[in-house]
């Protein structure tokens, strides 16, 4: 590892953020086992929706998807959805996307609590969504890489004033220790 190499892993491990175990209500929706289902949990999560709101309405928003020769079958809240119907989803609800990423440009924002607005938000990072409340993941697992992976872009409610979480309840990294 080169000295430049090393000091842009010591600095990305620094900027970890902080992750809590949050399966959006998944379990107490009844469900179980392992699943594709990050879309409809990091929904859940930061709308503070039910689980099972969540999952039944973008199933019945799939049944209005078109299939074509690049689409196997329909989106599925369990299984995956395809960025079309989660975007009509969440414009719905009033959320916006910001996009961090241009073609041909690289990475230029990482999943760091430094690099992201604070707020709740839903990030976009390759093959997953997470769910981001005041620079803390909550998900069924820590995508960030440790602070190296490349976000995308992401979703932010428009009704919710900009910096703040409002209804965020969530326990600190230090009230757990």
């Amino acid at each position: 590892m080169t000295t430049d190499t090393l000091r842009d892993y010591v600095t990305h491990k620094e900027e970890t953020m902080h992750w809590i175990y949050d399966d959006g209500g998944r379990a107490a929706a009844g469900y179980v086992g392992r699943t594709g289902d990050c879309v409809t949990r990091a929904i859940a999560i930061a709308t503070h929706r039910s689980y099972q709101q969540v999952y039944d309405e973008i199933n019945q928003a799939a049944h209005g998807e078109r299939t074509g020769t690049k689409l196997r079958g329909i989106s599925s809240a369990r299984l995956g959805v395809y960025k079309r119907t989660t975007r009509a989803y969440l414009a719905a609800l009033g959320w916006t996307w910001t996009p961090t990423m241009q073609i041909g440009a690289g990475c230029t924002v990482h999943l760091t609590a430094s690099e992201l607005p604070k707020g709740r938000i839903i990030v976009s990072v390759s093959r997953h969504l997470t769910a981001v409340l005041d620079g803390v993941i909550h998900d069924t697992h820590d995508p960030s890489r440790g602070g190296r992976r490349c976000v995308y872009g992401y979703w932010r409610d428009t009704a919710e004033p900009t910096g703040a979480c409002v209804g965020c309840e969530f326990v600190t990294p230090e009230e757990t220790v």
